[in-house]
């Protein structure tokens, strides 16, 4: 089968066109803006990619268009349409199916499929429930919303009965508006965690929530649902209908609790010392997500005590707190880190581990941009100097937002600095750092290449760290 993928270089469509090569189908796509690591993984796997929606890419004549939720209806000023393929298709009645369809119906049918589900930390979890398998020989098949470093690809088909994949609940296609986890039928769904998020597309909490509760629709008496007793809204959704056996973690009183530090923790399942956690991961939000992995592999067969040897090898995801560079300065080094945060509870609590491992005299300077939907909305902007405290100083670029980050940002003071100008925001950034600082760079986008920036411009700089004043830069 010959598949032509609209919107390819997305993380979730990017992960379907590898696991689609690798059976052996014929795979092309197109996207615009597209920027590794995604566009490196695709180009290594032999698939070719094209710049742009036109309406010539008909002539690749391929048996079936999967499509993904970036592509629209929207038509432009002019009266064009913004993506002229798309409505090429329809007028010429050509077959098309959305991305998760195409997965449910050719990759994961027969398959135990274990579905990580939640706000935060999907990704990371997928990925440790990944190498966990893995590690116990289970050889399982793989969706990631990233690259975990272990593995060196975002997804593969796998040999083992086992599948994990990444249960977002983001609609599926401009055709099909709802959540994409519902048509994975796991045998196995994780319920990591649940707040307002996604607020284009959702109006409030209680509609995410429903979507969640069809999730658990589908999972069989037979199957598990695993549940972060910490949460509300998780509680809310279960009450609303479960059909399957529940564990929960999180809580004091769990099925699976944890005690000890983030990075060196004894796992408890039903109270009782199963396991061990040492590894070189940060923050409460991961020591949950290691419980949430643990319980997930225990229903397919993988003691806690082995889950927890695995993790102690666990190599996260790229653009998780992953340090791209360091720079020699007076008395040390200046370190710069990329991370996925974009929401701001995700910001507080990837910040808040990273504070956790610092020494006193070691700073935070945490840059940002608020990229996706729902920060541009500004449906979350009050949040930000909440999920910014255990930074030193915060830089916000403030590009392409219809709200004030200025005045959002107002109750930090001189600890903030607001810029619509990439590189003006990072010549601040790079006369505030000095030796011990951790910059941590997050969003959910390329971030304009900034960390590379930040790198070449400490390297260049004649002069070490400089005291700015103000908000706007």
């Amino acid at each position: 089968m010959h598949i032509h993928i609209l919107g390819i270089c997305g993380t979730f469509m990017g992960g379907l066109a590898a696991l689609a090569r690798e059976a052996g189908h014929t795979v092309t796509g197109c996207d615009t803006g597209v920027y590794p690591p995604m566009s490196d993984q695709l180009r290594a796997l032999g698939i070719d990619l094209m710049e742009g929606f036109s309406v010539d890419q008909l002539s690749l004549q391929p048996d079936l268009f999967v499509v993904g939720n970036v592509v629209s209806r929207t038509r432009l000023p002019d009266g064009s349409a913004k993506f002229p393929l798309m409505e090429a298709i329809l007028d010429a009645g050509l077959p098309y199916t959305s991305g998760p369809q195409w997965l449910a119906d050719h990759v994961l049918q027969g398959r135990h499929v274990i579905a990580i589900a939640g706000t935060h930390g999907k990704t990371t979890t997928t990925a440790m429930l990944a190498w966990i398998l893995e590690q116990a020989g289970l050889q399982p098949g793989f969706l990631v919303g990233g690259v975990p470093m272990n593995f060196g690809v975002s997804a593969r088909l796998g040999r083992g009965k086992t599948f994990v994949i990444e249960a977002d609940e983001y609609d599926t296609a401009f055709f099909d508006k709802r959540s994409k986890f519902v048509h994975y039928r796991p045998r196995t769904a994780v319920l990591n965690n649940l707040e307002f998020d996604h607020a284009d597309i959702f109006d409030d909490l209680a509609a995410i929530e429903r979507q969640f509760h069809h999730l658990v629709r589908t999972v069989p008496g037979t199957g598990r649902v695993v549940v972060n007793g910490l949460e509300e809204s998780l509680a809310r959704v279960l009450h609303a209908g479960c059909w399957s056996e529940v564990r929960s973690f999180g809580a004091t009183v769990s099925d699976f609790t944890s005690v000890g530090e983030p990075h060196d923790f004894e796992v408890l399942m039903h109270g009782k010392k199963a396991g061990h956690v040492h590894w070189g991961l940060s923050g409460v939000h991961n020591q949950l997500n290691a419980l949430a992995a643990i319980a997930a592999a225990e229903h397919v067969g993988v003691s806690p005590e082995g889950a927890g040897q695995a993790l102690g090898s666990f190599e996260n995801v790229k653009r998780r707190m992953e340090v791209r560079g360091t720079v020699a300065a007076e008395g040390g080094l200046i370190t710069v880190i990329d991370d996925f945060a974009h929401h701001p509870t995700a910001i507080r609590t990837t910040l808040d581990g990273l504070k956790r491992r610092l020494h006193a005299n070691e700073r935070i300077l945490a840059v940002f941009e608020p990229r996706s939907n729902t920060m541009k909305l500004g449906a979350m902007k009050a949040q930000l100097p909440w999920s910014l405290e255990q930074a030193d100083l915060a830089f916000c670029h403030s590009a392409g937002l219809d709200w004030d980050a200025v005045e959002a940002l107002g109750p930090m003071g001189a600890r903030a600095v607001v810029s619509d100008q990439l590189d003006a925001l990072v010549a601040w950034v790079a006369a505030e750092a000095r030796a011990g600082d951790h910059i941590v760079c997050m969003s959910n986008g390329g971030f304009g290449g900034i960390h590379q920036k930040l790198l070449q411009t400490l390297q260049n700089r004649e002069h070490p760290a400089q005291v700015g004043q103000g908000l706007q830069a």
